[in-house]
């Protein structure tokens, strides 16, 4: 197993654009937006993916809204995510 890339409370944000794979309750929309790219998210819990063990899967806690409410957890792949802080125009 290679070395956690974050830990468990890192701040993150989406690398890009987080689309439902079909695993997302309450995403009824094929391929519907789970999360836009550069949302700010938190690490709750980091594991691997059961069927190879050399990807390592984090679920972070997105915000959903202007108060800084964060949703439900989602599962993402290292290179879906990113600590950089977005650029906005």
């Amino acid at each position: 197993m290679s070395t956690v890339q974050y830990e468990i409370g890192d701040m993150v944000f989406a690398a890009e654009d987080l689309l439902n794979d079909g695993g997302m309750p309450g995403v009824t929309e094929e391929e519907g937006l789970i999360v836009a790219e550069g949302t700010r998210g938190v690490v709750v819990h980091f594991g691997y993916a059961e069927l190879d063990e050399s990807k390592e899967i984090y679920l972070v806690r997105f915000e959903n809204g202007p108060d800084g409410t964060l949703g439900a957890p989602v599962g993402c792949l290292p290179d879906e995510l990113t600590q950089d802080v977005p650029v906005r125009n």
